[in-house]
């Protein structure tokens, strides 16, 4: 990322209506508190200052101001163990203020979706997420071409029209 390029915090705290993201990976990079999960350590939701991060500043920041975050993930079934973990963790995006649902992927057979997971703000901006098979993030694009915003935009309106309450849905 150049310097010129605007932090995930900086978009966010530019936006002024709307967050949305689109998550369509089954794995994702590994980290240690996935690491630590799966060997059982659970988190304390009554304990913030063990799990809070800078993100979820962030988030409650634009939610503050109004900005309506959802997130909409696209999961094949059975779930990964990665996708159960990210269910679990999904409460501190909740706490934050985030709203989240999920799309079992055989819902999802007759929709044109993006190729990538990306975030739109306000219509007018979207950061294009690149991972690697394994799940590595590789890097983003940013882009204002308004035709694959509105594209990408359109594409997470029909999943989110869809998708599941994250508090309905059971990735068991």
């Amino acid at each position: 990322m150049s310097s010129s390029e605007p932090t995930f915090a900086e978009l966010l705290a530019d936006c002024r209506t709307t967050a949305i993201h689109l998550e369509m990976r089954d794995v994702y990079y590994s980290n240690e508190r996935f690491e630590s999960w799966q060997q059982g350590h659970l988190t304390d939701w009554n304990d913030r200052d063990s799990w809070r991060r800078s993100f979820h500043q962030t988030i409650e920041d634009a939610v503050a101001r109004g900005v309506e975050v959802r997130r909409a993930r696209i999961v094949s079934e059975p779930v990964t163990p990665y996708i159960r973990w990210e269910h679990y963790v999904t409460t501190a995006n909740l706490l934050a203020g985030e709203q989240v649902r999920w799309l079992p992927r055989r819902m999802a057979t007759d929709l044109s979706l993006p190729g990538n997971d990306f975030w739109v703000f306000d219509d007018h901006t979207a950061r294009i997420h690149h991972f690697a098979g394994n799940g590595d993030f590789v890097g983003y694009d940013f882009t204002n071409d308004q035709a694959l915003i509105t594209h990408c935009a359109a594409a997470f309106e029909q999943i989110w029209q869809r998708a599941i309450p994250h508090e309905e849905y059971d990735p068991a």
